[in-house]
């Protein structure tokens, strides 16, 4: 099974940095497009991968280039998440995830995979740590053996912690993605 995250590309909230980081649902800037244009090629997916995609607009917008005619699942699961955790940082706006009814709105009939889990107010960005580890082996268990590739469009924060909970050893914030990076992992 591989793994591959996508760090989504340069969002609006990074311009005039960190001026803007309570910028509520900041999309993509042009030059965000144009990284994620660029990292399109080295990209293949199959139509039998998956592809989980943050509830955030730069995600989503990031998926939708990226996607090539693939069908993609949004999932408060891979939704921002801090690192490391701090509960007393301040809850970023640009941090707040799109609410099932804008993404309905905005993005059609998405599907949305959330196991009715209450998981939508602040997602998954500062829930204690045990709480996390199981809605991601939940979500590990869900996907089970029925794809060989798996793509996640998410955050820096999310990919480190999904990378230590998949057994990745001593990550800390310099080992964050760039804007718009392919990381792959093989388990």
């Amino acid at each position: 099974m591989e793994f591959i995250f996508i760090r989504h590309g340069h969002g609006e909230h990074l311009n005039d940095y960190p001026n803007r980081l309570n910028t509520l649902h900041p999309g993509l800037t042009e030059y965000g497009k144009f990284q994620v244009t660029q990292i399109r090629n080295e990209i293949k997916m199959d139509p039998d991968d998956l592809v989980l995609v943050s509830p955030t607009k730069r995600t989503i917008e990031t998926a939708i280039i990226i996607k090539n005619d693939m069908e993609f699942i949004i999932s408060p699961l891979v939704g921002p998440r801090m690192f490391p955790q701090n509960p007393e940082l301040a809850f970023l706006a640009c941090d707040h995830i799109l609410t099932k009814t804008e993404i309905t709105n905005l993005y059609g009939n998405t599907e949305i995979l959330d196991f009715n889990l209450d998981c939508w107010e602040e997602g998954i960005n500062r829930i204690e740590q045990d709480i996390f580890e199981g809605y991601a082996t939940r979500l590990l268990d869900w996907i089970g053996e029925s794809h060989k590739k798996i793509f996640i469009i998410s955050h820096d924060g999310t990919i480190t912690n999904y990378r230590i909970w998949l057994g990745e050893k001593g990550l800390t914030r310099k080992d964050f993605l760039g804007e718009a990076v392919v990381y792959r992992m093989n388990l």
